[in-house]
């Protein structure tokens, strides 16, 4: 039995021990809560797995699969390129990053993107997804990346892309798409209710895409038309395609002028023959120039010029056909509108001409003329022309109905009707219309218009030497008085001949 000391010091040390256990945990849960708003920071080590200067972290090529976790929430710039991140899970990151604006993901083997995986990285400027195993753009992937302004999808495998996987991305202004699967044009993001108002470049050149939405292209403002890059894809030829090309390169835009020796197309045929695209106005398909329309009005009209610049951001200014700016404030028919275009009118002859853009900035200086030509007309006179011209149509062919109708619909012809109560003299409706002769002869002549022709053999008309007499005689020695009389029968004879051959009579010998 130990002494009562030796008892005493046993439950001594045992206080001892469990005071000491309970001020460790304390003094860990205080540690804990001392390091907490520095703990994202102190959990990245900087000297051995990434590079930290100021607010950027630099983990590029340093044989990550997984991505460093608890990032200090100041990073502005990460770096994550040329590692071995093949998914980006939605906890990739548990704390928000506010200040994150730069995202690089390039290089790494990434196939697969969660739907959630940018939850908590809303502000991000620039996403740099390039150069990795991505096959499709799922509709909800950058939902929450409003405020993203760059995206860099090139060199991936991507052959599906969602209607509406940009739809929400209302700040984006370039993207970048080339050196992928993509067999269809993603016509929605240049217009329809989806389309981005503030994209400015669009490349998906180095693809499949077959056929291009040429009508909307040519609706496009040049600003856009700029930066739309499609050379490099297996385009099918035709001559819209190369007026297209040739408009944009003789408006010297960037897409078409620095990569006008990579536009190609595929000519029709079973050989698919791969050829030029500015080559088609020589022996491939014959295509023909193109030439800049002028701009057509009428009298009275208001009549707005755009300012179809390269860069959307410009200050304008206009000149008048003789040199005058237009100056706000000013008693000019012309006026600058907020958007750069010149509002004129109402319209009158005397505004026809050349009005001249002068548009500036600080990288590029531009000029653009549009031609206006006013009609001497209102667009109401038109219609009225056109009324008109339909009436007078509708009134020839209604009288060439109405002739064809009397010549094959009238009653039955005078020589196969009845003579009954017709007087043997009578003319028919035929005969006076179509007869060379008058119908009211006098009495005397009456009786000579029912004798008809009878053929007479050409032996009885023979003259000396066997030749025909013109004149029917048989004796050349006819007296005056008789040749006289015979003279005027023949006369008569000439014209009843005529008149029955022209009248509707039966003909009796």
């Amino acid at each position: 039995m130990l002494p009562h000391s030796s008892r005493t010091g046993d439950r001594q040390l045992e206080v001892l021990s469990l005071w000491s256990r309970r001020w460790a945990s304390v003094l860990s849960v205080c540690m804990a809560l001392l390091w907490f708003p520095g703990a994202a920071g102190s959990a990245l080590n900087c000297h051995k797995t990434c590079i930290c200067a100021s607010n950027i972290v630099s983990c590029s090529k340093m044989n990550l699969s997984t991505i460093p976790t608890s990032l200090p929430n100041y990073t502005v710039v990460l770096d994550l390129s040329y590692n071995e991140i093949v998914r980006l899970r939605s906890d990739w990151t548990t704390e928000k990053l506010p200040n994150l604006h730069n995202l690089l993901l390039s290089h790494n083997g990434l196939h697969f993107l969660s739907s959630e995986a940018f939850v908590y990285v809303k502000h991000l400027r620039y996403l740099d997804l390039s150069s990795n195993k991505l096959q499709l753009l799922d509709e909800y992937v950058f939902e929450p990346l409003v405020n993203l302004e760059v995206l860099l999808l090139y060199n991936n495998h991507i052959s599906q892309i969602d209607r509406l996987a940009f739809s929400t991305m209302t700040h984006l202004q370039k993207l970048y798409l080339s050196q992928n699967q993509i067999s269809r044009f993603p016509v929605e993001l240049i217009k329809d209710k989806f389309h981005l108002e503030k994209l400015s470049l669009l490349d998906v050149s180095s693809n499949k895409i077959k056929l291009l939405p040429i009508d909307d292209f040519q609706k496009l403002p040049a600003w856009i038309k700029n930066g739309l890059y499609f050379h490099s894809n297996p385009l099918l030829c035709h001559c819209d395609l190369y007026t297209l090309l040739t408009h944009w390169h003789l408006r010297k835009l960037n897409s078409a002028v620095d990569f006008k020796d990579d536009y190609t197309c595929v000519l029709p045929g079973p050989q698919k023959t791969q050829v030029g695209i500015f080559d088609l106005s020589g022996e491939s398909m014959n295509c023909s120039t193109f030439k800049e329309e002028d701009v057509e009005a009428f009298l009275g009209q208001i009549q707005t010029l755009g300012c179809d610049t390269k860069h959307r951001s410009m200050v304008k200014t206009w000149t008048m056909p003789d040199n005058v700016l237009v100056t706000p404030g000013s008693n000019q028919t012309a006026k600058v509108l907020l958007d750069g275009a010149l509002q004129i009118g109402p319209l009158k002859v005397e505004d026809s001409g050349t009005y001249t853009c002068f548009a500036m900035s600080e990288v590029l200086n531009e000029t653009i003329y549009v031609v206006l030509k006013v009609h001497n007309f209102t667009s109401q006179s038109v219609g009225e022309t056109l009324n008109t011209a339909y009436t007078t149509l509708i009134g020839c062919l209604a009288s060439v109905v109405l002739v064809l109708m009397y010549l094959y619909l009238t009653p039955c012809r005078c020589f196969c009707c009845p003579n009954k109560g017709k007087t043997r003299g009578e003319d028919s409706i035929h005969s006076s219309m179509l007869s060379v002769t008058p119908t009211h002869e006098d009495p005397s002549l009456k009786a000579e218009l029912n004798k008809h022709v009878a053929f007479i053999d050409s032996k009885d008309l023979q003259g000396q030497n066997g030749k025909l007499n013109p004149n029917g005689d048989e004796d050349d020695n006819l007296d005056a008085e008789a040749a006289s009389l015979m003279k005027g029968k023949r006369k008569k004879s000439v014209a009843e001949s005529i008149s029955s051959v022209f009248s509707d009579t039966p003909m009796v010998v």
